[in-house]
């Protein structure tokens, strides 16, 4: 490693400690407006679909594949659907999973 990667390293390590170290110290101190603390609410599910959703419909990175033979998208969707109709979160990793290996296998096997 060059001197140049260690200290990007450190910096990094620096800048980020510093922010989270803030948060928490004066965590207890800031109050949220009702409709910000609702808001936050939804950057879990918005963060994840920003990294899951490009990572379905573009599996090689190069374009749209809205096909079947995209077997990250047809987990996708079926994850999407288990998820809505049974609300359980094991099922529905387990059960998208499950249908994402059997299209792999039926496809390339």
């Amino acid at each position: 490693m060059s001197q140049f990667e260690i200290a990007l390293l450190l910096g990094m390590a620096t800048i980020t400690f510093a922010i989270r170290y803030t948060l928490f110290a004066v965590g207890d101190r800031v109050r949220f407006s009702p409709l910000v603390k609702q808001g936050l609410g939804y950057v879990p599910v918005a963060v994840l679909t920003a990294i899951i959703v490009p990572a379905m419909l573009m599996p090689n990175g190069e374009g749209l594949q809205l096909t079947l033979d995209n077997a990250y998208l047809v987990g996708g969707i079926v994850a999407a659907l288990i998820a809505a109709f049974s609300r359980n979160l094991l099922l529905t990793i387990f059960g998208s999973m499950l249908v994402f290996f059997l299209w792999r296998w039926w496809l390339f096997g």
